[in-house]
């Protein structure tokens, strides 16, 4: 599965991440290099006295984005403009998000991609996951990203070659509250998870 067929990326500032590979999972591998080479440490946002930064040598924020109040934020990272990350955020480092995306209470993300308009306001975990443009984690949604049994994380029987993969999310698609979905999951442009009625 090309990262093509399920993101719009002609838009989208971090699309490099998605040049090599066949599959869509392989940009999360290339999540370290490309911060190694991108120039972090610019911060154009509206950061809160109460929010927490650790090495924000190595966290880049674009204008219009506002960390609120108790958000912390481990870099290195980077978002994009008019990004949202809200009291009690957990930003646990090697986080790529673009424009107006929002990382809401209580919601950790670790090692993810974000493209623009990605929302996961609510209490989720987004772990090893890429979100397309535009789309929405119900509140409570959990993107689990390690099998029980700690092998190889397949999608639709294709060896990944990881341990660790979570949601792969298509533009436009959402969850409902308190969805949980595999290790692995892939759900295509926009779908609604579960399915609307």
């Amino acid at each position: 599965m090309q990262a093509e067929k399920i993101f719009d990326l002609s838009k989208y500032a971090h699309a490099d991440l998605f040049k090599s590979g066949d599959y869509v999972w392989q940009a999360l591998s290339n999540i370290t290099a490309y911060l190694e080479a991108f120039p972090l440490g610019k911060s154009e946002a509206l950061v809160d006295k109460g929010a927490y930064l650790v090495h924000p040598e190595l966290i880049s924020l674009g204008p219009g984005t506002v960390i609120e109040p108790g958000a912390y934020i481990k870099g290195p990272c980077i978002l994009g403009s008019d990004c949202q990350v809200r009291h009690g955020a957990y930003i646990r480092g090697f986080v790529i998000a673009g424009d107006r995306c929002v990382i809401g209470h209580a919601t950790e993300v670790k090692n993810s991609i974000f493209l623009d308009g990605a929302l996961a306001a609510h209490f989720a975990y987004v772990g090893d996951s890429i979100l397309g443009n535009e789309t929405n984690l119900g509140a409570g949604t959990k993107c689990a990203n390690l099998r029980f049994d700690g092998k190889e994380v397949t999608v639709k029987g294709i060896a990944t070659q990881r341990r660790k993969l979570g949601l792969l999310m298509g533009d436009h698609a959402q969850t409902g509250c308190n969805a949980v979905t595999n290790p692995g999951t892939l759900i295509e442009k926009g779908t609604w998870f579960p399915k609307k009625r």
